[in-house]
């Protein structure tokens, strides 16, 4: 496909307008119902930890502006959202989990840059290869702990399926963004298939288990009620 830079840049802003607002839901609703409960908080520092790796590569690849932005953007979402788990989900005061966050986030801030600058010069084409794959790697894996909390609990609980659904189409608005590239990056292709495809195994198993566990979670209820009601009458 021949390259087309309006192509490119319009689907990679479509695509940081995804990921600027996707992870708005989740943080929402962590806050509204006071509980990460079921929210992997692997999920969050692995994909936060990741954005700072593929904010590397999209620096020193000079992929377009907002391919740029997108994983700054991604990560401070991720540590707030990974603040919220160490709040809700421990008995951190506040301030400390605010703390937490903010040092995390710094870090993570502090060795991108020192990172993009101390490969700049050298341009070595291996550790800008590292920094893409490892992002990607850091993708699965937070996502597979995501998988594996909802293994846990046979169903999908505390991730708000909206920030899922809106965290895929980033990726295949980025997707898109690659192919008008006048070189295609396949590192990057990668990273955002994975999103694509493991986001949506979530979705899918929110559709598949949900509906299941409120059925097994009515059985025990209407079990309860009937216990109860033999009791009274015996």
């Amino acid at each position: 496909m021949p390259a087309n830079r309006v192509a490119e840049n319009v689907f990679g802003t479509m695509g940081t307008i995804c990921w600027t607002v996707q992870l708005t839901p989740q943080v929402w609703k962590s806050y509204r119902d006071k509980s990460t409960q079921g929210l992997s908080p692997w999920l969050v520092l692995c994909w936060g930890i990741s954005a700072g790796f593929f904010g590397v590569y999209a620096i020193v690849q000079n992929l377009n502006i907002p391919l740029i932005i997108q994983p700054q953007l991604f990560g401070l979402l991720c540590m707030v959202s990974w603040g919220q788990c160490q709040y809700y989900g421990s008995p951190r005061p506040k301030r400390h989990s605010l703390l937490l966050g903010l040092a995390a986030l710094l870090l993570l801030g502090g060795v991108e840059a020192a990172m993009v600058f101390s490969i700049r010069p050298s341009m070595n084409p291996r550790a800008i290869m590292f920094f893409g794959i490892f992002s990607s790697v850091l993708l699965a894996l937070g996502l597979l702990a995501q998988y594996y909390e909802i293994y846990q609990r046979k169903e999908v609980v505390g991730v708000s399926i909206l920030f899922m659904t809106i965290d895929l189409m980033g990726g295949v608005f980025s997707d898109l963004s690659l192919v008008f590239k006048p070189k295609f990056d396949g590192i990057a292709a990668i990273s955002y298939s994975i999103v694509i495809a493991m986001d949506a195994g979530v979705i899918l198993s929110a559709l598949l288990l949900n509906p299941r566990a409120r059925r097994r979670r009515r059985r025990v209820e209407d079990g309860e009620i009937r216990g109860v009601e033999n009791r009274s009458l015996s």
